[in-house]
């Protein structure tokens, strides 16, 4: 196998653990205490960046580094050729060539003519080494053992158990020295010659060994992003994760791959497909050092390794023996051969799996067309004939159902796979997996046409129509919106002009329905309409109860208040003389949204609880979420936080144990959850949860782990802008455009950028209101309020600088703003007035804009304080900041100092720096401590003086000085002077000048 050398450009990421590990042994080594450490893992794991890692530290440290490399030379090998390439080295360096003059006998490893006995030799090569190490610490490192020539071996055992790690006699100098040796465990099969060599230096004191495992997924992620310049949409990134299984080489092979043939589309995919038509293949450089290993085996052997990779990546025995047909003594021997060669695993219940997926793609993309028609054939047959009689040993039917449409489809059966798919899709739905289902049920459509009707199931009502529609409903509740969208359409063109009409009614509320969960309203209400057109009222029917519950829910995002009212209420009672639970729990679901005693009051609730039980009740999942979803908002509006996450538990639970937890309303609730941890200051917990999430949930499912980029950006993270933008730069969806404008809004703010800020309110409002009746989405509170910070900001600015254009602006813009909340506060999205997290919001955009209008004002801060003090504390902390300021403007200097401790406290619980850098500055310029923690460490100038020097910097009066710092013009002036004193500066520029090139002053950030 050839040697993977790491990429110039690749970063270094994860490994810091066993990085820690090197570099203590570092440490100790040029202290007098040498050790070796055996590094393993397989290949292309990033054995050999870490050691140049290492190594690289041992420089800096200055260490001596001298490599050696083993290089695969088959049975013929050049003996001691890692210790002559060390030597070559130790030769050309003058610092080092006394010590190799006064050991000739290491000549014969450089071509000279010394002679003289093995033992003479290995014991020279350890007295130079140690020479070596007594001019200068010395790191020696051996890469790639797994292709050591004999002789090497045998020189590495006599190093390290009776030469340089040895103790020094009596009066000797200690050894500086350490030895770094890797190699490949997967090239390590059973009777591989270094294994004796590894079980007798790991029982040596001195010796360590280091296991290098596969890199976990967020460090692999983090790797694919770092190589990648330009951004790299979520999907192709979790692809090339999932193939890699933390293998850094792999990921770099398969993320070139992507890149390289890239079709400029802007997405990063490659334009081919794999065997199966969802995977890109295989590169052929990776494929082909992949296959190396392959070749390496007998004839028996691969044959039974290219039979399993047709199974997949893990196989029965008992299958695998009836497909490739061999005398059990042989195939145990190949079987034997293939695990000793680290190529297949062993596992539970008389299975094997490839040790890597990649390995098992590489071997089935090798075979033959014509061989692997004829596996595919043999693995179908089995499998129908394992099923009649319940399976394989250990297998479950959806899984036996799946493998067999999969062998079927590939050997062109095409009536079995259609078979196959169908039952696999059954199966899938009765273990709640709709993603599964979906799949098997897309390729059944895919199918169907290319089957002839007498070939076809005769199961009663299955047509293209009714199955387009049973896969636009998996799509939905497996989280893939836009699919179900597109599915639904699709059965509404196969429906044509000759489908009855209740057929066609199904379809256009369907439809409608699955428009309403991708925002497009107008469309919804249009199809809705259609339906209830289609189906008569009389006689009563459950297809009418259902168009006209989709009709009024549809009528209602529209504004048709009063018509979705009136259907509502008269398809309840259609439902109830019906008794159709399930369609009367969604009716009561719509009412309370359109009745007065909404979600956010205990009448409304009340309700919601007993459509909750009604759909339970009933069996219907999507819409029990839906009640769930709205008592957990219902509860989060009014302030009642216990009650939402209680709600929400219970709205989590019930996806997870029906297998939706990506579907629209689990969704919500996921982002819900995320966003009560995050109000309540349980940021930790927040992170957390969101980096669980990341792994499972479908990309366009981003905006549920939104609330941990509002962690990120308290926190002072620079990605959090980035990972925002990046929501926005994915599929459109509203709740994604809701995050990423509050983080980018408030990310705006918090770097002074007010013109970018109020930009991104408007240009968020009129994203989140495009093709919606109601044009004031509830957000528009927080976002004008964020905004508002920064151009209160920007107008205090222009205050201290005299700029009246400049305040003026400002407060015009403020105004707007402020109207914006109001309105929006006043009358929201549901037209009425919002909760205690709207009120608060709007009560700090009240605050925000007078202190652009006047200044800071401590009653309208004291109010803010007080509206936040419904559970968020970060919030809170935020307004307390700015009341501080107000006090000590109004002169109450204990109190302010009170607010700012306050502060200083939450911002340090909540790891939020920004803010905790905010109040020590406010601190510092108040003097609202003795010593502020954050005060200059200089003893040039006094922590005021620093205050003063900095404004300076900044081009302020005396002033402006005084009115930043809360002193007068004239003490402003008195600190200058002694400032240039102190500088011996005969100028206020000068002094400026020389407290940068004196350190005094640290460049600002731009």
């Amino acid at each position: 196998m050839p040697q993977l050398p790491p990429s110039v450009e690749t970063p270094f990421i994860g490994r810091a653990a066993e990085l820690a590990r090197l570099t203590g042994v570092l440490d100790r080594a040029r202290g007098g205490d040498p050790r070796a450490v055996l590094v393993v893992g397989d290949a292309g794991v990033g054995k050999t960046r870490t050691l140049a890692e290492a190594a690289a530290h041992a420089t800096r440290t200055g260490m001596t580094v001298l490599t050696g490399h083993c290089v695969d030379l088959g049975d013929v090998g050049l003996p001691y050729l890692p210790f002559t390439e060390i030597l070559g080295t130790l030769a050309t360096d003058d610092r080092l060539a006394p010590a190799l003059a006064a050991h000739p006998a290491v000549d014969r490893l450089l071509g000279g003519g010394a002679d003289g006995s093995r033992l003479q030799l290995f014991e020279s090569i350890a007295a130079l080494l140690a020479d070596v190490s007594e001019r200068s610490p010395l790191l020696l490192v051996l890469e790639d053992l797994h292709w050591a020539d004999q002789s090497s071996r045998d020189l590495l055992r006599f190093l390290l158990s009776r030469g340089v790690l040895q103790l020094p006699t009596a009066g000797a100098p200690a050894h500086r020295l350490a030895v770094f040796a890797s190699y490949r465990a997967d090239d390590l099969h059973r009777r591989h010659p270094l294994r004796p060599l590894l079980a007798e230096l790991v029982r040596l004191p001195a010796v360590d060994r280091l296991e290098l495992r596969p890199m976990a997924d967020a460090e692999v992620t983090r790797l694919v992003r770092a190589l990648r310049a330009g951004p790299l949409p979520d999907t192709t990134v979790r692809r090339i994760v999932e193939r890699a299984e933390g293998n850094a080489f792999y990921a770099e092979e398969l993320l070139a791959a992507t890149t390289d043939t890239a079709t400029g589309t802007g997405t990063g995919d490659p334009p081919h497909e794999s065997m199966d038509g969802s995977t890109p293949a295989l590169p052929s450089g990776l494929a082909d050092v992949l296959l190396i290993r392959l070749e390496q085996l007998s004839d028996t052997a691969q044959q039974v390794l290219r039979t399993a990779a047709v199974a997949g990546r893990r196989v029965e025995h008992d299958l695998l023996r009836e497909a490739v047909q061999l005398p059990d003594d042989e195939l145990e021997s190949a079987l034997r051969e293939a695990v000793g060669r680290q190529l297949l695993v062993p596992g539970d219940r008389d299975t094997y799996s490839f040790r890597h997926a990649l390995t098992r793609e590489a071997v089935y993309a090798d075979l033959l067309p014509g061989e692997r028609v004829r596996l595919h054939r043999r693995f179908a047959g089995l499998l129908t004939a394992a099923g009649r009689h319940g399976g394989p040993p250990g297998s479950h039917p959806a899984k036996t159902a799946a493998e067999r449409a999969h062998h079927s489809r590939e050997s062109h059966n095409l009536p079995d796979a259609l078979s196959a798919s169908l039952e696999a899709a059954d199966h899938a739905q009765r273990l709640g997996a709709p993603a599964e289902e979906l799949s098997h049920l897309e390729a059944a459509l895919e199918l169907w046409p290319a089957v002839a009707p007498a070939d076809r199931p005769t199961t009663p009502d299955l047509d293209t129509v009714t199955l387009t529609l049973r896969a636009s409903a998996a799509a939905a509740h497996a989280g893939e919106s836009h699919r179900a969208v597109s599915l639904t359409r699709a059965a509404l063109a196969r429906a044509g002009t000759d489908a009855d009409s209740e057929l066609a009614a199904r379809v256009r509320y369907t439809l409608a329905g699955n428009l309403m969960r991708v925002d497009s309203l107008k469309a919804a209400f249009t199809y809705s309409s259609e339906a209830l057109a289609m189906i008569p009222a009389e006689p009563p029917s459950r297809t009418w109860v259902w168009a006209a519950a989709t009709h009024a829910m549809a009528a209602r995002y529209v504004g048709e208040d009063e018509d979705a009212g009136r259907m509502a209420r008269q398809a309840l009672a259609v439902a109830e003389r019906l008794e159709l639970a399930d369609a009367q729990a969604d009716l009561i679901v719509s009412l309370v949204g359109l009745d007065g005693h909404n979600r956010r009051t205990p009448e409304g609730r009340d309700r919601l609880r007993q459509a909750r039980e009604l759909a339970r009740r009933a069996g219907n999942v999507s819409v029990e979420m839906r009640a769930l979803f709205n008592l957990a908002i219902g509860a989060y509006e009014a302030g009642a936080l216990d009650d939402c996450l209680t709600w929400l538990s219970d709205g989590l639970d019930r996806a997870s144990r029906t297998g939706r937890l990506s579907s629209p309303y689990a969704l919500e609730l996921r982002y819900l959850q995320s966003l009560i941890l995050y109000t309540l200051g349980r940021w930790d917990e927040c992170a957390r949860a969101a980096a669980a999430d990341a792994e499972r949930l479908p990309a366009a499912a981003g905006f549920a782990t939104g609330p941990a980029l509002y962690v990120a950006l308290a926190r002072g993270e620079r990605s959090a802008a980035d990972r925002a933008q990046a929501l926005l730069d994915g599929p459109s969806e509203w709740m994604a455009t809701l995050v990423a404008g509050i983080v980018l809004t408030d990310a705006a703010a918090l770097r002074g950028d007010p013109e970018a800020a109020v930009e991104r309110v408007h240009g968020t409002l009129a994203a989140l209101a495009d093709g919606a009746v109601n044009q004031r989405p509830d957000v528009g509170v927080r976002l004008a309020a964020l905004a508002l910070a920064a151009v209160a900001d920007a107008a205090e600015e222009a205050r201290l600088t005299g700029d009246a254009a400049g305040v003026r602006r400002w407060a015009d813009t403020a105004t707007e703003l402020l109207e914006l909340a109001r309105t929006t506060a006043d009358r929201g999205e549901d037209g009425t007035e919002q909760g205690p997290e709207g009120l608060a919001w709007l009560a700090r955009a009240e605050a925000e804009w007078t202190r652009t209008a006047s200044g800071p004002d401590v009653a309208v801060w004291e109010k803010a304080v007080t509206a936040f003090a419904y559970g968020d504390p970060y919030e809170r902390a935020r307004c307390r900041r700015r009341l501080a300021q107000a006090l000590l403007a109004a002169g109450r200097r204990a109190e302010a100092a009170e607010q700012a401790r306050a502060v200083r406290e939450t911002a340090t619980r909540l790891g939020a720096a920004p803010l905790l850098d905010a109040v020590e500055a406010l601190v510092r310029r108040g003097r609202l401590a003795e010593t502020s923690p954050a005060a200059d460490a200089t003893a040039v100038l006094t922590a005021r003086e620093n205050d003063v020097l900095r404004l300076l910097a900044r081009g302020r009066t005396n002033r402006q000085i005084g009115e930043e710092l809360f002193i007068t013009g004239k003490t402003a002036s008195v600190h200058v002077s002694n400032i240039l004193a102190k500088l011996n500066a005969a100028s206020r520029t000068e002094a400026v000048v020389i407290a940068y090139r004196e350190g005094l002053l640290a460049p600002e950030p731009t």
